[in-house]
């Protein structure tokens, strides 16, 4: 499915990034994220704002050519022929160092793969889901006779939402439901394969999200993006429960009590730990690993989560730490920085689109809000010392927590910075002859 981690590093074809050099033995999917430029039908979404100044400028550039043509053929401007043609050929060098990128998103952004080979080019998103099931079933009855790893990372329910016809029109609530109730029928699928290969008591199953919905992302009066329910915030907010609590379904018939309800926080970070236990392993010693092996508490064989405290950041911002007080059940959320929701009121930050993570959009907190979540799960009422005796208490104790976790980090390479996310034509995956970039394999 989804990769979203990129391919290349240094040259087209090192793989730096890949998923066959980051442990896994077998791939197919999307190396990059799904954006609405990858569906014809649907308006551009990469950099949007910033390719409407773009074309904006090029439609200036390109009248004040024009105007100074038509001046100097009707001698009302005196402008020499060779200082138009260097216009023109301004103009022009301006519009295709921007279009070459941003024209042909679809084409390089919008690409499947299977391990190292190009197989779409652009992807036909009518039959991404079908394939991707076809290979998730076929991983399954190949591997079915010794120990598998199956990591199946859906393109729903993510914008574009790719909903094949026989599910548009089934959900009373839109697209966004037919979205799911397609994933629903998805997951269905790959666990009516794993019992066909009479795996279903040996397959620990865990379905899951990366973010809350998004709550900004609408066309006109459709809504995209999802539902957060009684929780404030969502997607790109690195400390609102919308953002970041997400389900957690597990299934393993004759280890895991049926119909187990746990109220504890955990995180996706305890995949790793989880995963290495149960394949007989042991996660290494040199570092601190923050994931925690959830079978104990999933077997009903401890109460509480391992977790004390869960670091959510933004970014490389921390916006907010939670604390689990094992001896009254509490769970305390201390907020530093939250965005600025706009317009103001509103829960979420609909004129940008989504909201940043630092800088003028957001607001710093000294004392932080702070919040009961095991009382008010909606964050809706901060506390102060005035209405919560432990507030000093609690806040001290977070700090803490804070200044031991910030001793355990080192510096690593910024990942986002402007030189590493910007398009560099030299690292783009193609299956023909660069820039002449396109195949349909699957086809074939």
């Amino acid at each position: 499915g989804k990769w979203h981690q990129g391919v290349n590093c240094e040259s087209r074809n090192d793989h730096c990034h890949h998923p066959l050099n980051h442990g896994f033995d077998y791939f197919y999917g999307m190396p990059f994220t799904l954006i609405s430029d990858c569906q014809p039908t649907e308006t551009p979404e990469m950099d949007r704002a910033f390719r409407r100044k773009l074309w904006l400028s090029t439609q200036m550039i390109g009248l004040i050519v024009l105007t100074a043509a038509l001046g100097r053929l009707t001698g009302l401007i005196p402008v020499h022929w060779k200082t138009l043609t260097c216009l023109a050929g301004f103009s022009l060098l301006f519009f295709v160092s921007w279009f070459s990128s941003y024209g042909f998103v679809r084409y390089w952004n919008c690409i499947m793969m299977r391990n190292h080979e190009v197989t779409e080019q652009p992807m036909v998103t009518d039959r991404t889901t079908s394939l991707i099931l076809r290979e998730s079933i076929s991983f399954i009855e190949r591997n079915k006779h010794k120990p598998f790893l199956l990591f199946l990372s859906f393109l729903h329910s993510h914008t574009p939402l790719l909903t094949t016809e026989k599910f548009l029109q089934r959900s009373r609530h839109g697209l966004y439901g037919d979205n799911v109730e397609e994933m629903d029928w998805i997951v269905g699928q790959v666990l009516d394969a794993i019992d066909k290969e009479g795996l279903k008591d040996t397959t620990l199953v865990y379905f899951a999200s990366d973010h809350g919905g998004w709550l900004e992302r609408q066309e006109d009066k459709r809504q995209l993006g999802g539902w957060n329910g009684i929780y404030k915030g969502g997607k790109a907010m690195g400390g609102w429960e919308g953002g970041i609590r997400v389900p957690g379904i597990f299934r393993w018939p004759g280890v895991l009590p049926p119909g187990t309800v746990i109220d504890e926080p955990t995180s996706l970070m305890d995949i790793y730990p989880t995963v290495v236990h149960l394949a007989g392993g042991a996660v290494p010693q040199d570092r601190i690993i923050d994931g925690r092996d959830l079978m104990p508490l999933l077997r009903g064989m401890v109460a509480h989560s391992e977790h004390e405290f869960l670091f959510h950041y933004c970014g490389i911002h921390l916006h907010a730490v939670r604390w689990h007080q094992k001896d009254s059940g509490a769970i305390w959320k201390a907020h530093y920085v939250t965005p600025i929701f706009s317009p103001p009121g509103a829960g979420a930050c609909y004129d940008r689109g989504f909201c940043p993570c630092f800088g003028e959009g957001v607001t710093h907190h000294d004392p932080p809000l702070l919040f009961d979540l095991s009382r008010d799960p909606s964050e809706a009422k901060p506390l102060s010392a005035d209405t919560e005796p432990l507030f000093d208490t609690v806040i001290r104790k977070i700090g803490r927590a804070i200044e031991e976790h910030r001793r355990t980090l080192t510096p690593v390479p910024e990942q986002l910075s402007v030189y590493n996310v910007v398009w560099k034509p030299w690292l783009q995956p193609c299956c023909g002859t660069f820039p002449f970039c396109w195949c349909d394999k699957e086809s074939d």
